[in-house]
């Protein structure tokens, strides 16, 4: 089976696409290496499956259809779309970006599997979609009132409802896949646990935004991977599927258990700022995975303290690779 992955090169992109050809699938990668975050941080990432016989790489921009049209000629039997533009807050400040790579980005993708017979989609979305957690219990695919806080959050909802369309049009089978702040190693630098260890890791304070209370439903990249890996089997033995699934891990944690967490893993006293709560930021993330479960087998397994330890044990290595 052949597989057409989009942001092949970025932290779940690069885990998703090392698993597929663990398994057997061909993929052909795609990725823009976007200039959010260093380009040789990407480089290194696909360095690991680069050379792989069953891989092969294309350098393009999903915002560009009349190059996805010139440069992608093979078919494919699945798209696993996870490029996107991430960061809730940096979409505050420049909504129009999220706009054009996260919705017209989507829609070009949609018209390319259209152009070549291709109906099968596994779509990465955002527990974002949510909004605020109003009554702190786990949320359910079901619960439609969505009401997102950031431009970020908005265009993921806007794809899922794009995918829908052309499902109902062109009877495409798709999974959007709600993710729940995914880490681990090879996680962007931007993002709270690696700003954090590497933070800790220099003696630096880290700033803490609130009195530390908002959680979040951290899921280790591996369990993240596996849920994926699930879509892709189940959409391509199943017909007439249009599913929204959450992959979390089901235990939101509290920011301030995080940072206790990540110091004691370190070894380092704490030296924490805290600052005011920022625009944007949701209070809770908090995933039912039940339907995943059943659908998919989905069944998250690695601990935070476990996920920390392995995150930190890639972070000291990585500069000497």
């Amino acid at each position: 089976m052949k597989v057409l992955l989009t942001g092949c090169a970025g932290f779940i992109g690069s885990h998703t696409c090392e698993k597929l050809l663990s398994k057997g699938f061909s993929v052909i990668g795609i990725d823009n290496f976007s200039t959010f975050y260093d380009r040789s941080i990407k480089e290194k990432n696909i360095d690991v499956f680069r050379n792989h016989p069953n891989f092969s790489f294309k350098e393009l921009d999903i915002r560009d259809f009349n190059s996805l049209k010139e440069n992608l000629l093979e078919e494919v039997d699945i798209l696993v779309h996870l490029a996107a533009k991430a960061g809730v807050r940096p979409s505050i400040l420049n909504p129009s970006d999220y706009i054009d790579v996260n919705i017209k980005g989507t829609q070009n993708l949609l018209q390319w599997m259209l152009d070549h017979n291709c109906k099968k989609l596994f779509f990465a979305s955002s527990s974002s979609v949510y909004g605020n957690n109003k009554n702190g219990e786990a949320v359910k695919e079901g619960d439609f009132d969505l009401q997102p806080i950031s431009p970020y959050a908005f265009t993921k909802h806007s794809g899922e409802l794009m995918n829908y369309t052309y499902h109902h049009l062109y009877d495409f089978d798709i999974i959007n896949a709600r993710f729940f702040t995914v880490y681990g190693p090879r996680q962007r630098p931007d993002l709270a646990i690696h700003k954090f260890v590497d933070l800790i890791s220099r003696n630096q304070p880290i700033h803490m935004y609130g009195d530390g209370n908002s959680a979040r439903d951290y899921t280790f990249i591996e369990d993240t991977v596996n849920g994926i890996v699930g879509g892709v089997d189940y959409l391509l033995n199943n017909e007439n599927v249009i599913e929204t699934l959450n992959l979390g891990n089901q235990t939101p944690v509290p920011l301030i258990t995080l940072i206790k967490t990540i110091y004691a893993q370190l070894g380092k006293k704490e030296n924490i700022i805290q600052e005011g709560l920022q625009d944007g930021d949701v209070n809770l993330t908090f995933a039912n995975i039940e339907k995943a479960q059943k659908l998919l087998g989905y069944n998250p397994a690695v601990k935070l303290e476990d996920g920390i330890a392995r995150f930190v044990e890639w972070y000291r290595q990585k500069d000497n690779n």
